[in-house]
């Protein structure tokens, strides 16, 4: 029973908020494609054999299907859920049918039906963010030094307590928070400070130390860090509009650290140990939930605006795939022939299962799985 419940205490909040972030995704495709007269002919929340579903007066099939690792929005035309052509079937359409075919649909009306779900995401993680701080508060300490730890990257850069950092290499700082996260992208990388001191402005250069701290999900990882301390956390609540604000800047520090981190991946200067599959953000959501609703909750903003990102990424099968297909449709005047998209998709594929087994294996090794497994059973 103890084992059950454990399992349960990581697998509900974990199915709970995936669901929800797909559903919102999904559901961007589908509202559009509905405004663009798109005949929708499956909207799954899950792959595989379905569980139970209904029809509703559109004659769209809803469901939910047995795998919940994703969710898709079929077309009229699509010959599968990841929107692949059925060419013998666009072919043999009538004239009717052609008016409510997606692959009938003009191409901004294709691009913007296909981008309506991570526009989906972001759109719900900003709403998230907007609530959370009007009505909860926003962490906002300001980013001024408290104290300097002795033989830390900030006493080697020359900061002093009392210090106000204005901006990390041209990047405007308002809050401590958003150092801290700056910071912990670029360990052993030089970063140039704007500091006010004594009323007057100078710079300064710091390098952070790459340190391991826990990771949240049982395990470590390895960030930047310089070494200083504040006199705590303070929570701000706004007001709507500055929550708005706010939000928008929190999901636009999400988008560009995370494309901070693959660069330096890319660039060898970090190693994609840190990439999460399935099982550490199960753990994550259950470790989170344990802790708060609130914090699942951000969370659940914070996931949403990495799948939107994803999805936009050029890979054929996701979203951005199919946008760099009508973008080469845009430039030439006709789409990428049949045999190159199929091809294109296949390597999409290979890309996808290869980039979730790496994430996969590096849960395994990071979590660590065996003490999170023994933990289940305890």
């Amino acid at each position: 029973m103890d084992f059950v419940t454990n399992l349960a205490g990581y697998i509900i909040p974990f199915v709970v908020v995936l669901t929800i972030i797909v559903f919102v995704h999904e559901l961007g495709h589908y509202w559009v494609a509905r405004r663009c007269g798109v005949r929708v002919e499956v909207f799954s929340i899950g792959f595989g054999p379905e569980l139970f579903g209904w029809h509703d007066k559109h004659n769209t099939r809803w469901k939910i299907s047995a795998v919940p690792l994703g969710g898709y929005v079929k077309f009229f035309g699509d010959a599968d859920a990841a929107s692949t052509t059925d060419n013998g079937a666009v072919a043999a359409m009538s004239a009717d049918e052609r008016k409510v075919s997606f692959h009938h649909k003009t191409l901004g009306q294709r691009a913007a039906i296909v981008a309506a779900g991570p526009v989906a995401n972001f759109i719900f993680a900003i709403f998230i963010y907007a609530a959370l701080f009007s009505l909860v508060g926003q962490p906002f300490t300001p980013p001024v030094v408290g104290d300097v730890v002795q033989g830390s990257a900030a006493e080697a850069g020359g900061l002093r307590p009392g210090d106000r950092i204005l901006t990390a290499d041209g990047t405007t700082i308002q809050r401590f928070e958003e150092l801290r996260a700056f910071v912990a992208l670029r360990a052993e990388t030089p970063i140039a400070l704007r500091v006010l001191r004594d009323g007057g402005e100078i710079g300064l250069t710091v390098v952070p130390l790459r340190v391991d701290v826990p990771d949240g999900a049982g395990g470590t990882q390895k960030v930047g860090q310089i070494g200083i301390r504040t006199t705590g956390v303070d929570f701000v609540r706004h007001d709507p509009g500055t929550a708005l604000v706010q939000a928008v800047r929190e999901t636009w520090h999400v988008v560009a650290n995370t494309f901070t981190y693959l660069g330096r991946i890319i660039n060898g200067k970090e190693s994609g140990d840190q990439l999460s599959g399935p099982l550490g953000i199960a753990k994550m959501s259950g470790d989170v939930a344990k802790s708060s609703w609130l914090a699942l909750v951000s969370l659940m903003a914070t996931l949403s605006v990495a799948i939107g990102l994803i999805n936009l990424f050029p890979v054929p099968m996701l979203d951005g795939g199919h946008l760099l297909f009508y973008g080469y449709e845009a430039v030439r005047g006709r789409p990428l022939g049949e045999r190159a998209q199929e091809y294109s998709f296949r390597i999409g594929f290979a890309l996808v299962m290869s980039l979730f087994l790496f994430a996969t294996w590096n849960d395994l090794n990071r979590l660590p799985i065996f003490n999170f497994l023994t933990g289940l059973f305890s």
